[in-house]
């Protein structure tokens, strides 16, 4: 498995901008499928959004789309959520999270996943 560190969380006003980072332990990077998950008080963790290996294709829960970007690096071991436009809704603890199959969709729950971030809390305030 691979071991992630995510960050870049705070506290943020509503139409602001964040961007978190997840750096992966592994040189073999490149060869998982990332994802940022994220997981409201009181609420279950849910799908935000997925990119493929190669970077060439994204993913966004409908709830998101249009104002986050998700990115990697392959080089830095690196994936990247940039969050515009932030709603009091989207407050959250986030979490990267690594799948090594694919699975035959890029639209994954908690449980396809196999390594985990610890998490980041990103507060948005109206």
């Amino acid at each position: 498995q691979v071991q992630l560190v995510d960050s870049g969380g705070g506290l943020v006003q509503a139409g602001g901008s964040l961007r978190l980072s997840c750096i992966a332990s592994k040189r073999t990077f490149s060869s998982y499928i990332m994802a940022w998950f994220r997981q409201a008080p009181g609420k279950e963790r849910e799908f935000v959004s997925t990119i493929s290996r190669s970077g060439g294709r994204t993913f966004y829960a409908d709830s998101v789309k249009g104002r986050f970007t998700i990115s990697r690096d392959n080089a830095k071991n690196t994936v990247y959520l940039q969050m515009n436009s932030l709603k009091p809704e989207d407050t959250a603890v986030y979490y990267c999270a690594a799948r090594g199959q694919y699975g035959g969709s890029y639209y994954y729950t908690p449980g396809d996943m196999d390594s985990w971030g610890k998490g980041t809390l990103v507060t948005v305030s109206s």
